[in-house]
């Protein structure tokens, strides 16, 4: 919470401007296609992370796929995930949110701009159309970014397990995995600490379809899983 403070001092005589501009995208999504909006909150996040002393050590970004329409299986650290996402990606993106926080005042306007979808775990049959909802989506070229954990591992740079339902659009749209690892993301908002901070993000080798058909979705998240804890523990202390 200190660093939310911080990047909001150090950007006192233009946080205004971005706040009222994010409140007005959210308000007229009609007038601003995917690339505005995209390119708007790549530049407030920039901004808002030097402002708050956090340096963004991104690895990988040949690994993205050229082609849209595939889908980001990354760890799950905090709500500073998506902010790092949104300075390293030089491809937009949409994004599925738990019910629970994709009505949180900013998220929630941060989620609309992205198009992102809100999906209720206990809720299987909307749990289901939004998974319909995304393949579609992801059919038609848009990419997608999904937390598998389900929630935020409280146990630093380790992770919970990877849900199997999370991959279910992937398997249905036939598309690429991106499995990306956070690394310290968490020290961002969920420490109390304003210290200069840098947080890996590494984008790893994209899994195509001819790689996990046919393999059950559990079995798919606990290898991306895998692949991602690895490199954490490889980097997690450089």
């Amino acid at each position: 919470m200190k660093r939310i403070l911080f990047m909001i001092l150090r950007l006192f005589y233009i946080a205004p401007v971005y706040f009222w501009r994010l409140w007005w995208y959210s308000w007229h999504l009609d007038r601003y296609d995917d690339d505005k909006c995209f390119a708007f909150l790549k530049d407030m996040t920039t901004r808002a992370n030097k402002a708050g002393r956090v340096k963004i050590d991104v690895h990988g970004i040949e690994n993205i796929p050229e082609q849209d329409g595939f889908i980001f299986f990354p760890n799950h650290q905090g709500l500073f995930d998506v902010l790092t996402f949104l300075e390293s990606s030089p491809k937009k993106f949409r994004i599925v949110m738990k019910k629970e926080v994709a009505n949180v005042v900013l998220v929630k306007q941060v989620r609309l701009l992205l198009r992102g979808l809100s999906i209720d775990r206990e809720d299987v049959r909307a749990s289901i159309k939004v998974i319909q909802q995304m393949t579609k989506e992801v059919k038609a070229g848009k990419n997608y970014l999904i937390f598998a954990e389900g929630t935020r591992s409280r146990n630093k740079n380790e992770l919970l397990e990877f849900k199997g339902g999370s991959f279910k659009s992937a398997v249905n749209a036939k598309c690429p995995i991106v499995p990306v690892a956070l690394i310290d993301s968490y020290q961002s908002f969920d420490t109390n600490s304003i210290k200069p901070l840098t947080v890996q993000i590494h984008y790893l080798k994209p899994i195509p379809y001819e790689e996990y058909k046919g393999m059950k979705t559990t079995d798919i998240a606990e290898m991306v899983r895998e692949r991602i804890q690895t490199v954490i523990h490889e980097n997690e202390h450089k």
